[in-house]
């Protein structure tokens, strides 16, 4: 008995391989058709197919079963062009995943981020974004709205403008898409820091602190710009020179910058001087003002 049922195995074990793959892709074609205008016709027209089939194997109907399999290819179709949007969309997201991004659609969005942040500083609009790497930002996602949408410096402009409801809270960035807006970012708990530093740039060393995100913040007081990775703040940098370390950070380069322990406990210089690296430590403050 052990020996016919090892010998069955044998025999059907691609069978079972397919039905549970076809049962993987079912299952993910309804988790993500759920909830468009067009799973409702996919429920009806399945429905209406499988009673179909039932009743033509059941009662024997010939002509049903005929019509049945000629119309199955021009139900393929119908249900190509009646789920068009969610195919391209579902092709999109394939298309514009990390693995099949290239170098060359990186620097670009790097462009794009470096023109919206110096905008930005230009017209004295404060701002707080975070640049998602490898660690999933979804907990800081969550605090925010959701917007799936993507990055281009005349967004970037109407979310941080004074007047908007978005412009309070942090911006999460993920590949060329701005993925949330008024997101809450953790503060940091250090209290070597400048007085001069208010919440946003709190914000956003805190988030480095607890991830791998690039943090960019311009000030809304001054219109400085700052990068913050790994617990380390650059502030008061140029174009070129924030264009080159937000390269080197997102490109994977080889990042050159002073070491950070010897930066320890030191102050920040004010707005005007030289940008300053301050690494990473704890111990909240509880400064208020923001910046």
């Amino acid at each position: 008995m052990f020996e016919q049922s090892t010998l069955f195995l044998r025999q059907q074990w691609t069978s079972a391989v397919e039905v549970g793959i076809l049962a993987v892709v079912i299952y993910y074609i309804y988790t993500y058709l759920r909830g468009t205008h067009g799973a409702r016709i996919l429920i009806g027209l399945a429905l209406v197919f499988l009673t179909l089939t039932l009743v033509s194997q059941i009662l024997n109907l010939e002509v049903i079963s005929w019509l049945l399999r000629s119309i199955s290819v021009f139900l393929a179709i119908a249900l190509v062009v009646i789920f068009q949007p969610e195919l391209r969309r579902a092709l999109t997201e394939l298309g514009s995943h990390r693995f099949f991004s290239s170098s060359f659609e990186e620097r670009e969005t790097i462009e794009d981020i470096t023109d919206a942040v110096f905008e930005l500083a230009s017209k004295g609009f404060g701002a707080l974004i975070a640049i998602e790497r490898d660690i999933h930002l979804k907990t800081v996602i969550e605090t925010g709205v959701s917007l799936d949408a993507e990055f281009s410096k005349e967004l970037a402009l109407t979310i941080f403008h004074p007047k908007t409801v978005l412009h309070d809270g942090g911006v999460v960035v993920s590949g060329d898409r701005i993925v949330a807006a008024a997101c809450i970012f953790p503060l940091t708990q250090r209290e070597d820091l400048d007085r001069n530093l208010g919440l946003r740039h709190r914000a956003g060393l805190g988030l480095s602190e607890e991830s791998d995100a690039v943090m960019l913040i311009v000030s809304e007081e001054t219109g400085q710009v700052s990068i913050c990775h790994g617990g380390i703040i650059e502030r008061n940098l140029s174009v070129e020179k924030f264009r080159q370390r937000l390269s080197k950070l997102l490109l994977h380069e080889k990042y050159e910058s002073d070491h950070p322990e010897q930066l320890e406990g030191q102050t920040l210089e004010p707005d005007s001087g030289p940008s300053t690296l301050v690494s990473h430590q704890a111990e909240r403050r509880s400064d208020t003002r923001s910046i």
